[in-house]
């Protein structure tokens, strides 16, 4: 026996931390290393593992125990495998084979021949297949271990085939299970594939069944790889069920689990300690041919080796001298000019800050100006509406109501299109009506179509559900943008919008839009730049039509928030189409109309009487605003700065407040702060055009109780108030 197996048996006969202190064979520590090896995976320790494994091929190499030292290498890749690192398992399997290729072991070349086949089940199935088919016909297994490994890859492979009825059998053959190491974890993980096997083929009762019972053996055994797997099917099959309530059970379980297993530290603790062992791997295969090497030196003429060696030594010292004088040149001209350019860059970087704190200040003035005449548009047209006009007149004011509502919209993301761009903005996901919103563009657009003599035609597919999740106001303002410009640039045509499902389960419907004109069309050399933004067809299209070529470039951003992108078909003359597909979730229950929603939290008896402070500087307004307190018989005082607004809340008593926060004087953020000093009560509700530098954080700092944003919905108007009256009075009740 070499002096180094001596030295490696008493490290691991001696450890205190795997083995007693009492003499144990070669062949005793070698089992109990892959014992440990065993017990670490199951339990989810992919670092102790690692630790074992290294050891435990230490100690074989330096006893030269060949299958052991193949066994070895089987488990890191079974390990491997099991956590999905493939390409590191890979890495283990050549060197199994490059061991296999002087040492006869057939068992363990085909357990590693199985393995290969496992790392080949993505990619190449059929070849898997075919190796699996190869250990068969050429190899008797006579240890139950690799037996039973085997035969649990063959129906790994045959069920991602979808040989369910081949795959069933194969998995019912290996139980109950025989294994020396992992009975009951390879029991868990046969049931784990029965169930799923089940699940694919629609008898959910028994897989329910199976995959409860691997949980259960999870638990008891903690596995926690097989309890995510066994709480992710249940998940599954609930759902499939209709039984919600325990599929988000099991999937919050299956979470905690995650979260528990997989930590930002285990995660770095685990590819360290692979690094780490693919670097021992190489260094103790470099040391072994730096030996064979010194031993084939020894047989070559010392002298003429060394005479060689010095003057190839020599020659590497001189290049190295005038490199390094040649580096140390470069470098300090190298460093020079990065300090030029570092100080160029930072005036840069400066000079594009104040660029870009102008252009902030600038979006915020133009928002909040925008916002104030749009609140006396959508107030008006709301009192209108409610004066019971003629059908005809309905009709306009319900379009400019809605246009109203877009533009409000649409200035909010044109202020916030430097969000896309950094990644800020994201869709909302909430329950919408498809249907609604492409009416609601297609009969805004009807009054311009028939002016220009086009038939504006809306094709919603059957196979759409009425209801589905996603964000209806970005999506309306795509569908502004396209039909805006398809009848703009359309004469006496048609223009088309259309929706189709292009792919869809109980989850989640992928929906195909176009949009279709045959109009002017695009010629070859603009489709290139239409997308960017102030692009227009050419100057004479832009003197003919106008706009500001903002619409596409919009339309592009907005579509890039969903994950799609926009392509587009024209020639000159002939039209254009402009397509698209956007995911979809599909709303399990069918949501209440949002105006039902909101109005039964009270009803108009409970407005009536109630004394409402008005705080704002603005004349119309002040006159907007008071007729929309009085159509619910409220009674209101105005107060045109906060000056007035503190005298009057000293002599009064109100229900609520609606604050103005830009006036003249002291703001309504400071008018607040001083009611707060001797008025801890009152609701204040803040009513104003929220600018882009705003926090709402402020206003509820300041003590202002909720937020309205104007110009705003009468129905969240009334909502807001009704909630924070009741609020107050049953905190005055308390």
């Amino acid at each position: 026996m070499r002096p180094a197996t001596y030295i490696y048996l008493f490290i691991f006969l001696f450890s205190p931390s795997l083995f007693s202190q009492e003499l144990i064979s070669i062949s005793d520590s070698l089992l109990h290393l892959k014992k440990k090896v065993y017990e670490f995976k199951n339990e989810g320790s992919f670092e102790k593992a690692m630790i074992t494994l290294n050891n435990g091929v230490k100690l074989a190499e330096s006893t030269e125990s060949h299958k052991d030292l193949i066994d070895f290498y089987n488990l890191y890749i079974q390990l491997h495998t099991e956590y999905n690192k493939y390409d590191k398992a890979r890495v283990y399997m050549t060197m199994a084979y490059s061991v296999l290729n002087y040492y006869n072991y057939p068992e363990g070349k085909a357990l590693t021949n199985a393995f290969e086949a496992l790392t080949l089940l993505e990619n190449d199935p059929e070849e898997a297949l075919a190796i699996i088919e190869n250990i068969k016909s050429n190899i008797t297994l006579e240890d139950k271990n690799n037996a039973i490994c085997v035969n649990y890859i063959e129906g790994l492979i045959n069920l991602k085939q979808k040989n369910y009825q081949t795959a069933q059998q194969i998995f019912e053959k290996i139980l109950p299970v025989e294994h020396e190491f992992e009975k009951d974890y390879i029991r868990a993980n046969t049931l784990l594939q029965l169930a799923k096997i089940n699940y694919e083929t629609s008898k959910f009762i028994n897989g329910e069944i199976e995959a409860s019972t691997a949980l259960n053996v999870a638990n008891e055994y903690n596995y926690p790889l097989i309890k995510i797997k066994a709480h992710h099917l249940l998940a599954n099959i609930y759902e499939n069920g209709g039984n919600y309530e325990k599929a988000l059970s099991h999937f919050k379980s299956l979470t905690a689990i995650h979260n528990q297993v997989f930590t930002q530290e285990t995660l770095k603790n685990n590819e360290d300690i692979a690094v780490k062992t693919e670097s021992d791997f190489f260094s103790r295969i470099l040391d072994q041919m730096n030996k064979d090497a010194i031993a084939q030196q020894q047989t070559v003429n010392i002298s003429k080796l060394t005479s060689v060696l010095s003057s190839a030594l020599l020659i590497i010292i001189s290049l190295l001298t005038i490199s390094l004088y040649r580096n140390n040149q470069i470098k300090y001209k190298t460093n020079d000019l990065l300090l030029k350019k570092n100080l160029e860059l930072q005036i840069a970087k400066e000079e594009a800050e104040k660029a870009m704190q102008a252009k902030a200040q600038f979006l915020s003035t133009v928002s909040h100006e925008l916002r104030t005449p749009l609140y006396a548009v959508t107030g008006l047209t709301h009192l209108l509406l409610e004066d019971n006009p003629n059908s005809s007149q309905k009709e306009h004011l319900k379009s400019l109501k809605f246009s109203g509502e877009y533009l409000l919209n649409f200035i909010n993301d044109i202020l916030q299109i430097n969000k896309i761009e950094a990644n800020k903005l994201k869709p909302e996901n909430i329950p919408f009506d498809l249907r609604k919103v492409l009416n609601e563009v297609v009969n805004t657009y009807q009054q311009t179509a028939k002016e220009s003599n086009n038939e504006l035609v809306l094709k919603i597919s059957d196979d759409i559900p009425s209801e589905l999740i996603g964000d209806p106001i970005k999506l309306s303002q795509i569908f502004t943008n396209l039909v805006g410009n398809a009848l703009k640039f359309t004469e006496n045509g048609h223009v088309k919008v259309i929706a189709d499902v292009k792919k869809s389960d109980f989850k989640n419907i992928l929906v195909h839009f176009e949009v279709q004109d045959d109009g002017i069309g695009i010629s070859k050399k603009m489709q290139t730049t239409i997308f960017d933004s102030f692009s227009q067809g050419s100057e004479q299209i832009n003197r003919k039509y106008g706009g500001t070529g903002l619409g596409l470039a919009i339309v592009k951003s907005l579509l890039s928030l969903f994950g799609s992108e926009i392509t587009l078909e024209s020639e000159l003359g002939r039209g254009t189409a402009f397509y698209f597909d956007i995911d979809f979730g599909i709303s399990k229950t069918t949501q209440e109309e949002p105006e039902k929603v909101k109005t039964s939290l009270v009803n108009d008896d409970f407005f009536i009487g109630k004394r409402v402070l008005v705080v704002e500087d603005n004349k119309i307004n002040q006159v907007i605003t008071t007729k929309i307190l009085a159509k619910k018989q409220m009674s209101c005082d105005i107060a045109s700065n906060g000056y007035e607004a503190l005298d009057k809340v000293h002599e009064n008593q109100y229900d609520v407040i609606l604050m103005d926060i830009h006036m003249p004087g002291i703001s309504g953020l400071k008018t607040t702060e001083e009611i707060r000093k001797f008025n801890t009560e009152i609701p204040v509700i803040a009513l104003t055009a929220i600018s882009l530098d705003e926090s709402k954080d402020d206003f509820y700092a300041a003590g202002c109780n909720d937020i309205i944003t104007k110009p705003f919905k009468p129905e969240e108007f009334y909502e807001t108030l009704a909630k924070n009256m009741i609020n107050n009075s049953v905190s005055s009740e308390s």
